[in-house]
């Protein structure tokens, strides 16, 4: 038997989205006000889904408080509250997109999870806009 286990998260954070290769009217005409060059700030919620079986012994599949420390320790604590293109190294040559920050969430948790374990994260941008990447 398999199960999804999910862990909710929250951050903060503020970002612009802008290819530097594109005149700036291009950028504008694709990205509109997110191409802001003040940036502009979200309200993120992050699940993350681990899917694998349930152990025997402790009728788990994967340690609920262990998951929220890694995704603390991961994610929260290097993005919240920060402006993700110039407080990170991961944005600083990354369009910091929904679908970008998503991947590299994936890419910051899959070597801290077994392989045993299907990762699946799921990122709100807003109330009606989100993305989910499995890898």
């Amino acid at each position: 038997m398999k199960v999804t286990v999910c862990r909710k998260e929250h951050f903060n954070a503020a970002h612009r989205l802008h290819n530097p290769a594109w005149t700036e009217e291009r950028n504008k005409a694709v990205f509109g006000l997110c191409n802001n060059p003040n940036y502009h700030g979200h309200n993120y919620e992050l699940i993350v889904k681990l899917t694998g079986p349930v152990d025997a012994d402790t009728g788990y599949v994967y340690d609920m408080k262990r998951l929220s420390d890694l995704v603390k320790e991961e994610v929260v604590n290097k993005f919240d509250h920060k402006n993700l293109n110039l407080d990170t190294e991961e944005f600083r040559d990354l369009n910091p997109t929904a679908e970008n920050i998503a991947a590299v969430i994936w890419n910051k948790l899959r070597p801290r999870i077994s392989p045993d374990y299907a990762l699946a994260v799921t990122l709100y941008e807003t109330e009606r806009n989100f993305v989910e990447y499995n890898g």
